[in-house]
């Protein structure tokens, strides 16, 4: 169910996520969701929030201005 709306329908989907950090923009593409099907909220997985989590670690450390990651090709 949606904790925004209350949606009950909750659909497999991909999503891209994106993180500014210090001035940088971290955009993660295709990382794996449930999105309600009502309002389009999306939500992760512990599983993805933790690789999600490493993801922008491992970008920070390159302190690039822009870094682009597929998450479909890091797992």
């Amino acid at each position: 169910m949606c904790m925004y709306c209350k949606g009950k329908t909750m659909l497999p989907s991909l999503t891209t996520h994106v993180v500014n950090y210090k001035n940088c923009i971290i955009i993660i593409k295709n990382v794996p969701c449930e999105e309600c099907e009502q309002c389009g909220e999306k939500y992760y997985s512990n599983e993805v929030a933790k690789q999600i989590e490493s993801l922008v670690n491992a970008a920070k450390q390159l302190m690039q201005e822009i870094a682009v990651i597929d998450y479909s090709k890091a797992a």
